[in-house]
């Protein structure tokens, strides 16, 4: 029997979609207004903190 190592095509392909799925929707939460304004509400805690 050979080896069964790595990704072959069609497994690229599979992973290649899902990875960019992923992303898609990591972008619509992160830029999404609530997410957003989160961020922006803690970095600007984070810069006003006394040291």
């Amino acid at each position: 029997m050979g080896r069964d190592t790595g990704m072959n095509t069609a497994e690229y392909a599979m992973g290649t979609i899902a990875a960019c799925a992923f992303a898609a929707v990591l972008y619509k939460v992160v830029t999404s207004g609530t997410v957003a304004s989160a961020l922006r509400s803690t970095i600007e805690r984070a810069l006003d903190a006394p040291f």
